[in-house]
């Protein structure tokens, strides 16, 4: 199945391209050979949509994008979660295996973006109105910035575990030291922009492939396969285990589309959706089985240290790499996303000035949380909120998007005065209702650290997962009938 070429796409184009801010003159350095997205330059797009003559790479370009950024440790430590929990060895993999399928909900959201053109946060738009998905977009830029955070903090508690290694235990200024070198190599990348960013997560994904492959041999074969007893497998330690391993792909539905605004109109929808589903599925879901592996064979309080204990000594270093190397993969698609962010909000800067106001609130948070509190208890915290959030938010935004079978008026997505996702006086009611009833429900049936919902002990679970569905279902109930929806 082909992509239609349409002219309104292109009069967005120019259009949006004269209003938005551009980061700096065009050149034509070799590489992709194009000049507003070239190697090592700093991109010049920002939200404004990609003319077709700019277009350039192929659906195999989103598997090494989801295959590469998520190579992290956060996986590994989400596994290692669910055995905490309680679940057995199966149980736990099981949940591993079945909620990595969420990445086909993110390769399929990348449809869109070759569509339209434009990044999937603008996209949003037709759902809530240009002025209803103000507060979605805040609330990603904010989650967004957390999740960078998080694994910032991770790259740079494994950095200073390298220096200790190599002979300096510099106690604050060691881990200060990481956190700048950490920091800045995925403030560089993200700065330079979507060219850059595919290549690195490319490049990247090969070193990381192979050592976190050496890694599951090392750890793999030690696992401990014998059964927790089985009322340690209930409802409620699966729920939990569920919502945390689900929290990533969920953290990038705000996002497919940044990544597949500069592929050719033509590219296949079903290349984008299998191709970007592989990528995120294959890394996440073994990275999953490493965790769980790990957490039958050591103490997993630490996980960095507790998967140390596991390998050779010579690959102890080698080991603190692969985590730096895949905490900053995984976060330059967050801060790479965020600049373009603050330009849905509305915030007349340049991507660029964008990745800089996005790096000072990283840093700011990524020093309060290394210094401040337990890892453990912030992270699964944070994973609670964000799952409430944007489950309900996915719920609303994937209905849309069938309801409308990806098509959407490409002019209107860039009209702030008026145009097709005008509504009510730039709210669409519909898209409203949905999100506030989803996110109520989420945040009754939710469990964490920072509150326990009314409902959890009713269901004997945590159901914020469900918030998707109730949202999802509302809005299609509500806006079912509308003209917009009527022709398709």
């Amino acid at each position: 199945m082909s992509l239609p070429h349409t002219d309104s796409a292109n009069a967005a184009g120019s259009a949006a391209r004269s209003a938005l801010p551009r980061d700096a003159p065009h050149t034509t350095p070799p590489g992709t050979g194009v000049a507003s997205d070239e190697l090592f330059q700093v991109e010049t797009h920002g939200i404004d949509p990609i003319p077709d003559h700019e277009r350039h790479g192929s659906a195999r370009d989103v598997f090494w994008l989801w295959f590469g950024s998520n190579l992290s440790f956060t996986f590994v430590i989400n596994g290692t979660l669910a055995v905490m929990f309680g679940l057995s060895f199966r149980a736990a993999i099981a949940v591993v295996v079945i909620t990595g399928l969420s990445f086909f909900a993110v390769g399929a959201l990348g449809l869109a973006g070759v569509r339209t053109g434009t990044a999937t946060l603008v996209i949003s738009r037709a759902a809530f109105g240009v002025h209803g998905n103000f507060p979605a977009g805040l609330l990603n830029w904010v989650v967004g910035i957390g999740y960078t955070i998080l694994n910032t903090v991770v790259g740079t508690f494994a950095l200073e575990g390298l220096f200790a290694k190599l002979g300096w235990a510099g106690g604050d200024l060691a881990r200060v030291v990481a956190l700048a070198i950490t920091l800045s190599l995925t403030f560089a990348v993200a700065m330079w922009g979507h060219a850059t960013v595919q290549a690195a997560e490319r490049w990247m994904a090969y070193v990381l492939g192979i050592g976190f492959g050496l890694l599951i041999l090392f750890v793999v074969p030690g696992l401990k396969t014998g059964d927790a007893p089985e009322t340690s497998n209930t409802f409620h330690a699966i729920s939990l285990a569920v919502l945390v391993m689900v929290a990533g792909p969920i953290s990038y539905l705000p996002m497919p589309s940044d990544y597949t605004r500069y592929l050719p109109r033509d590219t296949s929808l079903r290349s984008i959706t299998l191709w970007g589903a592989a990528g995120g599925m294959l890394s996440s879901v073994l990275l999953g089985v490493l965790g769980v592996a790990a957490a039958t064979q050591a103490d997993m309080s630490d996980p960095v240290t507790g998967v140390a204990d596991l390998v050779p000594g010579w690959f102890e270093a080698p080991f603190l790499l692969l985590v730096v190397g895949g905490s900053i993969t995984n976060s330059i698609l967050t801060l790479y996303s965020s600049s373009l962010n603050l330009q849905v909000l509305g915030i007349p800067w340049s991507r660029s000035k964008g990745i800089l106001v996005s790096t000072a609130f990283i840093l700011v948070g990524s020093l309060w949380a290394l210094f401040n509190g337990d890892f453990t208890d912030n992270l699964t915290s944070f994973l609670s909120v964000l799952v409430v959030v944007f489950a309900p938010w996915g719920g609303v935004f994937i209905a849309d998007t069938l309801m409308r079978r990806c098509r959407y008026d490409a002019d209107g997505l860039h009209d702030m005065r008026g145009g097709a996702y005008w509504y009510t006086r730039g709210f669409h009611p519909a898209g409203m209702i949905a999100l506030g009833a989803g996110i109520v429900f989420a945040a009754l049936t939710a469990e964490s650290a920072l509150w326990t919902g009314a409902l959890v002990e009713t269901f004997d679970g945590d159901f914020t997962l469900l918030g998707a569905v109730v949202s999802g279902l509302l809005y299609w109930a509500l806006a079912r009938r509308e003209p917009q929806f009527a022709k398709h």
